[in-house]
């Protein structure tokens, strides 16, 4: 009786979970629609670039055609003089672009962010618009949400393989494994906790977690279980919540020789892996040639059937007319369905975006789902390539940053944590493989971030566990090129932070100054620009290092847009320093684990250390720095600002 009740009581808990996941998405949608009101009050004042979702005052240079009918638009500023200003736009985000100086006309339209740069952005759209400036702005994403909407409402009440698996991600059912592990030939060079994390999830047969720390290879493990799922006859839908992260799947898919199609809109992928896209590959289909004609044919006729003439028509030729061109269109389609049906059918992996279109999928079913980078998107967006699959497994790093969630409160509610992080808390080692072995930071860089969120489980590989600047064949050998972590204090300098003149953002003008400072001094120790990061975490400290940047290539940018980056040499700039000990969204420890993570070879960290040592991560950052010698007071530095 006991455990009936338990039973009884588990599934109350999972129908008030998927209502809840439904409200949590009304909520989303109505503070995406109340921040696009205020943006739109902004009109072309030049605050509204402030927010980072609009760019304004813009001309097209470029136009060239896109897959799918879609053409590839791209914009400067006008004053070219000018660069971009810092913008949330990514690649993948929804837009819309408008006459600038009248951003409620009806020539408006919604595109997707297909290439950026930092002094252009290209933009896919149904049609080259005609105006001479344009204004972009950051849109809201309904479809998107309406998707993921529709599969938690099928997901709730869902019997059969869908319902099992629902029950195992809500703690009704525990999930299973082969045991023991299956024996696997590796095609790849993998480290030992890379090949138990592909046994361990080709044994999963509901659920299993690839955590990969910063640098440990996630993404190399991901395919190497893809590749080896395929070879035991599975069919397997891989997806990624961003467009960078299906494509990077996408292309290593490729290398590997599989049989892979990918979904959804095309505009991001590169040349080389356009011929991998759904839109490539029925584009060169057989059957294509003959449906490209009906479809000129169907409009050669209907503009036939509207064409005026001076003497009076039969009767019912238009109707007749447009009949003719209707059926030619509907056989047009069904032989462009015939072509999709066709190239899906024989794909071992289709990749796709987590909220993809599900019709062009019709009724297929997939073995085995894989989800990479799964913490960065929230739980309903899982759910949609959830609802293919008989088995999944999530790769990730819940330690990172977390899903982008716009509703403060429901954000606070739990709409923040990934269905990664819930299984894992749920779970934890039993559905969970950590992979240990990182390629990316010299040992002292890796050690702070291993010990405060991996249990000190991290192991730097010999190929660079000591690797510092100096050892680069352009770069100079000096004490300074040698010398891999260094966290400069600036307590007691006066360099306190202010508020952005007609913003709200907060920048600290003489840290900044210091910062350029020393990529300065990376340049001339011989450091190529593109070698070199400025991580800031506030946007006004951005467009403020960005403007006084005497130079061009030098990527500058908040912390969210470094996820999954990475380079020689990173900058941090912390901008806090006030007699309140305020420090704000720094308080995010996931966001600085990201921060301090992107560096290869040098990390150079600037902040007040009065100001952030009322917190204990910063305090233990400051007692890690001494330990290891990288501390100095900016009273030590030469030229000091």
């Amino acid at each position: 009786m006991a455990g009936g009740k338990r039973s009884l009581s588990i599934e109350v808990e999972t129908e008030k979970h998927f209502v809840q996941m439904a409200e949590w998405l009304a909520m989303e949608s109505l503070a995406e629609v109340e921040r696009m009101t205020l943006r739109r009050k902004q009109q072309s004042d030049v605050n509204a670039e402030k927010s980072g979702e609009t760019i304004l005052d813009l001309a097209m240079v470029d136009q060239v055609p896109g897959l799918g009918g879609m053409h590839l638009v791209t914009f400067k500023r006008r004053n070219q003089s000018l660069n971009m200003p810092w913008h949330r736009l990514r690649v993948g985000s929804p837009v819309l672009v408008s006459p600038f100086k009248n951003h409620l006309a009806r020539s408006a339209q919604t595109g997707v962010v297909s290439y950026r740069t930092f002094d252009s952005i290209q933009v896919a759209l149904n049609q080259v618009p005609q105006e001479e400036s344009f204004r972009i702005d950051l849109t809201a994403d309904e479809i998107t949400r309406q998707r993921q909407l529709a599969a938690i409402t099928y997901a709730k009440d869902a019997t059969g393989r869908l319902g099992q698996l629902r029950s195992v991600l809500m703690g009704l059912r525990q999930p299973s494994f082969i045991d023991p592990l299956p024996k696997v030939d590796f095609h790849t060079l993998l480290n030992p906790s890379q090949q138990d994390a592909v046994r361990f999830g080709l044994a999963a047969q509901d659920l299993a977690i690839i955590h990969g720390p910063p640098g440990t290879g996630k993404t190399t493990t991901v395919v190497a279980l893809i590749v080896q799922a395929i070879e035991r006859g599975d069919k397997v839908l891989a997806c990624a919540p961003s467009n960078t992260g299906v494509d990077n799947l996408l292309e290593r898919l490729v290398d590997a020789g599989q049989k892979v199609v990918r979904i959804g809109h095309p505009a991001r992928v590169t040349q080389e892996l356009r011929e991998y896209t759904l839109d490539g590959l029925v584009d060169q289909h057989e059957s294509m040639p003959l449906a490209k004609e009906m479809y000129r044919e169907a409009e050669a006729i209907l503009r036939q059937a509207e064409k005026w003439t001076r003497s009076k028509r039969p009767k019912g030729e238009r109707f007749e007319l447009r009949r003719e061109a209707r059926q030619l269109q509907k056989d047009a389609r069904h032989l462009e369905r015939f072509a999709i049906r066709s190239i899906l059918d024989k794909a071992d992996v289709i990749c796709a975006t987590t909220t993809f279109n599900e019709d062009i999928l019709g009724d297929r079913r997939f073995d085995l789902v894989v989800i990479d980078e799964a913490c960065q998107s929230t739980e309903p967006g899982c759910w949609v390539p959830l609802l293919r699959g008989d088995k999944l497994v999530l790769a990730g790093d819940h330690q990172q940053l977390p899903p982008t969630v716009l509703s403060k409160e429901a954000a606070k509610a739990g709409f923040a944590k990934s269905l990664m992080e819930r299984q894992i808390q749920q779970y934890g080692d039993s559905v969970t493989r950590l992979l240990s072995i990182q390629y990316r930071m010299n040992y002292k860089i890796m050690d702070f971030s291993s010990a405060q969120f991996y249990d000190s489980q991290l192991i730097a590989d010999d190929t660079v566990v000591d690797h510092v600047l100096a050892d680069l064949p352009t770069v100079e050998d000096t004490e300074f090129t040698r010398q891999v972590v260094t966290f400069i204090d600036t307590a007691g300098a006066g360099w306190e932070e202010e508020v952005e003149p007609e913003g709200l953002s907060k920048r600290n003008p003489k840290e900044a100054a210091f910062i350029l400072q020393r990529v300065q001094m990376l340049l001339d120790a011989g450091l190529p620009v593109q070698d070199i990061a400025v991580i800031a975490p506030y946007a006004a400290q951005v467009r403020l290092l960005r403007d006084n940047f005497q130079g061009q290539g030098l990527e500058i940018d908040t912390v969210d847009g470094f996820q999954g980056r990475e380079k020689e040499v990173v900058l941090i700039s912390l901008v806090r320093s006030n007699n309140k000990s305020e420090i704000g969204f720094l308080a995010d420890r996931r966001r600085m684990n990201v921060a301090l993570t992107r560096a290869r070879r040098k990390l150079i960290v600037v902040g007040d250390s009065a100001t952030l040592g009322i917190d204990s991560f910063y305090q233990d950052f400051l007692t890690y720095v001494e330990s290891i010698q990288s501390y100095h007071s900016v009273w030590e530095e030469e030229g000091m600002i």
